[in-house]
């Protein structure tokens, strides 16, 4: 499919109501709803009683609608956004209409005297739903243009990447092959349907694949850097037998890997060690590459595009669980990824690449 043509589905924002923190920020901004109507003038009861009553059922009617949209995440995700949003709203309607119609004939029969009549305490409840949830599409739609924008810019820099897939690294592959022709055909095979692997990956930069598969098309990279860099490359790898099967962008670690290599391991007289780490743990993965810096800086420190769009894909499909963190350490340089291991609605489908000009 092609990138330019695909458009970010508006159902991805539902999976965050079954996520423990989203439940956490609607308990809380339901309390404040909750603090509003105590504090409201005009209030004669005790307000810490009316503060109670609220929260009870403030509580009752976010937390049954965030339920709701999460049992229903499925069914709503095909939705159109103006539909998806009526529905939203319908949901929270219906689920303010079923708490009040039990608040009321609850708090009746334990001695609570009413003022208003059943349907005129669903009336009021069903305004304050609908302010609240007017502001609530609104976050919605901010938060829907905001993954759009990060879509688009990831499909353009994909399609630049498509454009221009660097020229040395191709030139200096191609080279490399050459040379093992004569002397190791086998290994010049190899080479090549290594490097066929990771411009067919390139092209393919907007899907998805898991970590396993990742860690082979950067196994075949530096294979390929390995007969090009010699003794000068000297590679440690640390990682579980089987790594986990966790979802990632296509194209994560290699440009990683890449950077490691051009701006650390390359510019060294004697070259360098890289070390790729995999820690399993029971929420996530860390996955750290650490290089050793050159002996005197480097005149091509980069613009921070491949760490910045890495960033941006691993948000389109994890939101802000997974992490991404490159900067200096005692000796060396280090990036760190953090991914985690629940399962991620797919933000994306054909868009962003991680460019691999430099952090």
């Amino acid at each position: 499919m092609d990138a330019a043509t695909s458009k970010p589905d508006s159902g991805h924002i539902l999976p965050a109501f079954c996520q423990a923190r989203m439940v956490l920020w609607i308990v809380l901004l339901a309390e404040a709803v909750a603090i509003l109507m105590a504090l409201a003038p005009g209030v004669s009861e005790d307000r810490w009683l009316r503060l109670g009553l609220s929260s009870l059922f403030v509580q009752w009617v976010a937390l049954l609608t965030a339920g709701l949209l999460c049992l229903l995440q499925k069914w709503l995700g095909r939705l159109p956004p103006r539909t998806l949003a009526l529905a939203m709203l319908a949901i929270l309607f219906g689920s303010t209409l079923l708490v009040s119609s039990v608040a009321y004939s609850t708090l009746t029969q334990v001695g609570w005297e009413p003022q208003t009549s059943p349907l005129s305490f669903s009336l009021h409840n069903l305004a304050i739903a609908a302010v609240v949830g007017s502001i609530g599409m609104l976050i919605f739609s901010l938060h829907l243009e905001r993954s759009q924008r990060l879509a688009a810019q990831s499909r353009a820099e994909l399609a630049a990447l498509q454009a221009r897939i660097r020229p040395h690294f191709l030139f200096n592959s191609l080279n490399t092959i050459a040379g093992l022709i004569p002397s190791h055909p086998e290994e010049a095979e190899n080479a090549l349907l290594g490097l066929s692997s990771l411009f067919r990956a390139a092209l393919h930069a907007g899907t998805q694949s898991t970590l396993p598969q990742e860690i082979e098309l950067t196994r075949q990279y530096l294979a390929l850097e390995q007969w090009r860099l010699g003794n000068r490359l000297r590679i440690e790898w640390d990682l579980p037998d089987p790594a986990p099967a966790v979802m990632l962008p296509t194209l994560t670690l290699q440009p990683l890997v890449e950077n490691a290599i051009r701006h650390g391991i390359e510019p060294r007289r004697d070259g360098g060690t890289l070390r790729i780490t995999l820690t399993d743990s029971r929420r996530s993965i860390v996955l750290l590459v650490e290089n050793p810096l050159p002996e005197t800086p480097s005149k091509h420190q980069g613009n921070g595009v491949a760490i910045a769009n890495i960033r941006q894909r691993l948000e389109l499909l994890y939101g802000d669980r997974a992490r991404l963190t490159a900067g200096p350490i005692e000796g060396g340089y280090r990036a760190k990824l953090v991914i985690p291991k629940t399962p991620g609605e797919s933000r994306f489908k054909e868009e962003g690449h991680a460019r691999t000009d430099r952090r």
